[in-house]
């Protein structure tokens, strides 16, 4: 018996593959099988961005004197239609992992102390175990953080209806989604950033994405002294004395692995539990995957991690390798990333071609962006990034790609789909010919 805790992208990947290849596999899961990614993470931006998207679709048509009002939304049954299709979703994946030959047991609680194995207080027996209980928001350790009105990702779908005023912590991308999102709706947004708001993006990625998040207030380089209020959120204090009104605050300041119920491994300061390259843990028989093991904190990287410590658990050698794994971030456009995992190189940015989703914006001057990043010595396609519909499905391939090798000239021969609002192409051939003039 092989027991998974966690149904999340990685124990869920990791349980089918090991069910498939014969194995007799145990997944215990104490709420919902899909995990955050489904019930409170790429789901729900996925949901209300679709939603988001149309309003201001909508606002640029009727800017433009094509359309005549724009919708609104109301957030409330928004909020109803996206838990019935999660719930939807949730009942298909179950019924994915059980076709694969998984033994799902939901509302208990699996645990770990060194290489016994409990399902709540019940020992029970195990070959192996993948260890994927996922992980949490991080909640800042300022005051006010309990008062009524401040939210995480986890807990934004009690928010009843749409604030007037939302104050967003962080500087990443679930706080640059969010921001996008609610400002669509009407809400005033204003984003505090400790640091620079999308620091670790390529500069002109940065400033495209800021272009969609025209409207929002962003204050960078700013701490928060504390969150005031009488029971209920009245306003945000800023470490220089300054108070921005608002009546809800949305937490966005990361993830914490959630390994508490996984004693007797090594563990990071953070509380990741530390595996090598084939996701095997200081504990012989124990694997882990997934947001547990800490960043990079992708379902993508998850979903291969299950699998390769299924793979290992299977006693098929088998290491993780990051390389060219694609990024995504949602907003009016799609930003997608992905890297061959070297540095140097040569950057081209060219704008995008106009195509679905980005033609009418060329009446504002823009159509998005697209990049490229070529080693000049050998061609080799070293990095990409597109901002415009679609990026999330073009980079996917080519993060493959990437790591298969890929060079700037092997795209002459690729003849790509039109109409579309991918650029890369065209700057990948660019790029080859610049590298042949030059020889």
């Amino acid at each position: 018996m092989i027991v998974v805790i966690g149904g999340g992208p990685a124990g869920r990947l990791g349980a089918m593959h090991l069910a498939q290849a014969g194995a007799e596999v145990r997944l215990i899961e104490q709420r919902s099988i899909g995990g955050q990614c489904l019930h409170e993470r790429c789901m729900t931006i996925c949901a209300l961005n679709d939603v988001a998207r149309v309003v201001e679709y909508a606002r640029t048509q009727k800017d433009l004197g094509i359309l005549d009002s724009v919708p609104a939304v109301s957030y409330p049954a928004l909020r109803r239609r996206v838990c019935e299709i999660q719930e939807k979703l949730a009942s298909v994946l179950d019924a994915e992992t059980r076709r694969a030959g998984v033994e799902v047991i939901y509302g208990a609680v699996g645990r770990l102390e060194g290489n016994r194995v409990y399902i709540d207080d019940e020992e029970v027996r195990a070959d192996a175990v993948l260890a994927a209980t996922g992980s949490r928001a991080a909640v800042p350790t300022i005051p006010g953080t309990d008062l009524l009105g401040v939210y995480t990702y986890q807990t934004l779908p009690a928010m009843p209806d749409l604030p007037r005023r939302m104050v967003i912590v962080g500087g990443g991308v679930v706080a640059a989604e969010f921001a996008h999102v609610f400002r669509a709706f009407g809400s005033e947004v204003e984003i505090v950033a400790r640091h620079e708001l999308l620091g670790d993006l390529d500069p002109k990625m940065r400033s495209a994405a800021l272009r969609d998040l025209a409207g929002v207030g962003i204050r960078e380089q700013t701490d928060i002294a504390g969150i005031e209020g009488d029971g209920r959120v009245r306003s945000v204090l800023l470490a220089g004395g300054e108070e921005l009104s608002a009546d809800t605050v949305l937490l966005a300041t990361g993830l914490v692995p959630r390994s508490e119920s996984l004693q007797g491994l090594r563990k990071g300061p953070d509380g990741a539990v530390v595996v090598d390259r084939r996701m095997r843990t200081s504990v012989e028989g124990v694997y882990a995957a997934g947001d547990v093991i800490g960043p990079p904190y992708l379902t993508p990287a998850a979903r291969r991690e299950g699998v390769v410590a299924a793979e290992n658990i299977l006693g098929h050698t088998t290491v993780m390798d990051y390389t060219g794994i694609p990024q995504a971030m949602s907003l009016r456009y799609d930003y997608a990333f992905a890297t061959a995992g070297t540095d140097g190189g040569v950057t081209l940015s060219a704008p995008a071609p106009a195509g679905p989703g980005s033609f009418w914006d060329v009446a504002g001057g823009w159509a998005g962006l697209a990049q490229v990043r070529v080693d000049p010595g050998s061609g080799r396609l070293l990095g990409a990034a597109a901002a415009v519909p679609g990026a999330s499905t073009l980079l996917s391939y080519l993060g493959y790609l990437m790591k298969r090798g890929i060079t700037v000239d092997d795209f002459d021969d690729i003849v790509e789909v039109h109409p579309s609002t991918d650029g890369v192409y065209v700057l990948a051939r660019y790029a080859s010919g610049m590298l042949k003039k030059k020889e």
